[in-house]
């Protein structure tokens, strides 16, 4: 098993992230999210999706998978995403 340097885990760790926010949390999968919610019926599947503690955890499992399998793709990847998640995060905490 490959452990990550600091700066591939915290790629990985931006990526994650972003990939949940994605899912869980932006308008541009308002409608597919929705539709899905209203498909399965669940409660419960509304909190999961809506709790990085939980959907999280599986988004991160899946990053770092897909980081054991390859590596190297896994982090420019992994980067793109990070940069994406870093500049909402700034854009969130700067003031309009």
């Amino acid at each position: 098993m490959l452990v990550p340097s600091w700066w591939g885990l915290i790629l990985l760790g931006l990526a994650a992230y972003r990939t949940w926010r994605l899912l869980a949390e932006d308008s541009i999968l308002n409608v597919p999210r929705i539709r899905l919610y209203q498909r399965v019926r669940k409660e419960s599947l509304v909190e999961f999706v809506g709790c990085p503690w939980c959907f999280g955890f599986w988004i991160s499992l899946g990053w770092w998978g897909a980081w054991q399998l390859w590596p190297h793709g896994t982090l420019v990847a992994a980067g793109v995403m990070a940069l994406s998640a870093v500049v909402g995060i700034v854009g969130w905490a700067i003031p309009k």
